[in-house]
């Protein structure tokens, strides 16, 4: 019998299910304290908030006129017909306000044929011409060895910027926007106007020889060069300012942004109070007093822009949208209406945290959300497919509900706030099909029930992990991107030969009992080996077993496909290098390593069905 949590008009729930289906109460007091956060909605919200629909759905409106998004005006009366063009319009219904109305296909688009491909940490991706850091240059290597292979896309880790002063934030997840990339990506000498500056390129290519990978001194080298071209002209290419000019306020605020964290830091919050809203006249004096600055970040993002468009050429390159941002950047800074000031997003306790998580991201208050037009939304989706062709979203559930943690309490202290799913799934469709992008949804942990379905019916793919399912390959859905592991789980050779484990005793993340029952589970997942065999046995029978799947994308990780024993990231530790951590072989040597081709031949062969 399905429990339906009881929702208040703040979109919160009152109780909540684990992952052992045993139901818990939210308290009252962090009922009342997300209250308090959320605020109370303006009495006209459903007047004036967006309509997101598809094309012949009924309208609960009388005869409105709608401008579209080419300035041309159609009449709707309580139906859009079938042959309503897809997009973003304004409608006008008679004495009503002017409502923002999105029509969506209702469904993401899917490529036709079947597809294996490379997920990569492209940080850890490091080549002989890398500056300590795997970069666009070296992503685009990697797309050319992938095609030649016969692969058909590759997935990245998020590529989003953060604060840009001296303490660079390692984790991807955590960016300062989700609008715009990181220049740390950069292959310096690819620039514009690099050519004519001496860059010291041996110095930076010497960043290599760490065996961890220090952004901090990675971020200190490639700016000083990367200014150092553009004060020497690298700005001046009129493709530059034409580039920006389309970009609009969006970027504007980033460069603003971004030479304002020079100044004062990378958390918007700890500025003198003038500067904390980016509409302020201080503001405006500031960016014109350091309009040189301003530019210089601006201008990054259009190195980065091109360098993206030749790394990605030709081939699907799915990219990660994290859940959320950080508090103090950039993205909280321009819509700090729409952010939660006082609460942050998590997971509750479950069988891998047993306190609960919080991700130290503010959530978006979704009665906000609806009154911007869902503009901060649109705007992460559309720029992280950008180019591409595809889009991972990171916990997809959060599309549905999020786990809202008031500040000062525990994750355990949470609840669960409701979000206009159907509206935001529809919004996803339309950018999916306009940008001709595939779309995967990270469903992983505890998945409500009816979010899967809603997945499927709007054309979004389930994400199915071999360390995760029950079932075996064989049997999962054909709408699916399959894998055997991710960024926070063990590698096949890691958990095979016990490294993984040994490091989680290291770490502390859980008792020898825990750990022991957890590295069990895994190993069950990989059957018919000795228990003498080589790890790279091991790696090639798992990939034997994910090229069974039906799925519509097989993915391997790198990590895996290198005999690679460290996970990238160990949730739950801080004294570890997480997101840090370099593949053993560099982006040359990758085409010819061995276990490579072969898992490479594996899951070629389980695509073709040869």
């Amino acid at each position: 019998m399905t429990r339906t949590p009881r929702t208040d008009e703040w979109g919160i729930d009152a109780t909540w299910l684990d992952a052992l289906d045993e139901e818990h109460q939210v308290s009252e007091a962090t009922i009342e304290r997300l209250r308090e956060v959320i605020g109370t909605p303006p009495a006209d919200l459903e007047d004036r908030a967006p309509i997101v629909a598809r094309p012949g759905d009924v309208l609960e409106v009388d005869e409105a006129e709608v401008t579209l998004e080419d300035g041309s005006t159609r009449y709707v009366d309580g139906e859009l017909p079938e042959d309503f063009p897809l997009g973003y319009h304004w409608l006008q219904a008679p004495g009503g306000p002017r409502r923002r109305l999105v029509v969506s296909p209702g469904r993401c688009w899917l490529p036709d044929e079947r597809a294996w491909g490379w997920a990569v940490q492209l940080y850890a991706t490091r080549s002989r011409g890398s500056w300590g850091i795997g970069d666009l240059a070296d992503l685009r290597a990697v797309r050319e060895m992938a095609a030649q292979q016969g692969a058909g896309f590759v997935l990245i880790n998020p590529l989003h910027a953060v604060a840009p002063t001296p303490q660079q934030e390692a984790s991807p997840y955590l960016p300062a926007t989700r609008r715009f990339r990181n220049p740390v990506y950069l292959r310096v000498e690819e620039v514009p106007g690099a050519d004519a500056v001496d860059l010291g390129s041996d110095a930076g290519r010497a960043l290599n020889e760490g065996g961890l990978i220090d952004r901090d001194a990675i971020w200190a080298r490639k700016r000083e060069a990367l200014r150092r071209v553009f004060d020497a002209g690298g700005r001046d290419d009129p493709a530059f300012p034409e580039w920006w000019w389309h970009q609009g306020q969006k970027l504007q605020d980033w460069a603003t942004w971004s030479a304002l964290a020079d100044a004062h830091g990378p958390d918007w919050h700890t500025w003198p109070e003038e500067l904390r809203d980016p509409r302020s006249s201080a503001v405006g004096d500031f960016a014109a007093e350091h309009e040189r600055d301003v530019a210089f970040h601006a201008w990054l993002q259009w190195a980065l822009h091109l360098q993206l468009e030749r790394a990605t050429e030709g081939m699907t390159v799915i990219q990660d949208l994290p859940i959320g941002v950080a508090g103090g950047g950039a993205d909280a800074w321009t819509w700090q209406d729409v952010l939660a000031q006082g609460a942050t997003v998590g997971a509750p306790p479950d069988a891998f945290n047993a306190q609960g998580q919080d991700w130290g991201s503010p959530p978006l208050v979704p009665w906000q959300l609806r009154a911007a037009d869902y503009e901060p939304f649109v705007e992460s989706i559309r720029a992280t497919m950008a180019g591409a062709g595809g889009l991972r979203i990171d916990h997809v559930m959060g599309l549905f509900r999020l786990w809202w943690v008031p500040a000062g309490g525990s994750a355990a202290d949470g609840a669960y706030v409701r979000y206009p799913a159907e509206d935001l799934l529809g919004i996803v469709a339309l950018e999916s099909s306009r940008a001709r992008a595939v779309v995967v949804g990270e469903d992983l942990g505890t998945v409500e029930e009816g979010v899967r379905e809603a997945m499927a019916e709007h054309g979004i793919l389930s994400y199915r992990l071999l360390w995760f399912e029950e079932e075996p390959p064989a049997a999962w859905p054909e709408t699916a991107m399959a894998a055997i592991t991710t960024h926070d789980l063990p590698t096949v050779a890691g958990l095979w030969t016990g490294a993984d484990l040994e490091e989680q005793r290291e770490r502390g993340t859980g008792t020898d009992e825990e750990l022991e029952r957890g590295r069990t589970s895994l190993l069950e997942k990989v059957p018919g080996l000795r228990k003498n065999a080589r790890p790279e046995t091991a790696v090639k029978r798992a990939h034997e077993l994910l090229a069974q799947a039906p799925s519509l994308l097989l993915s391997a990780t790198l990590d895996d496909a290198v005999g690679e024993r460290r996970r990238p990231n160990m949730p739950g530790t801080t004294d570890r290098p997480n997101w840090s951590l370099p593949l053993p072989v560099t982006v040359e040597d990758l085409p010819g390593h061995p276990l490579l081709q072969t898992v490479a031949r594996t899951l070629a062969e389980g695509v073709t069905g040869s």
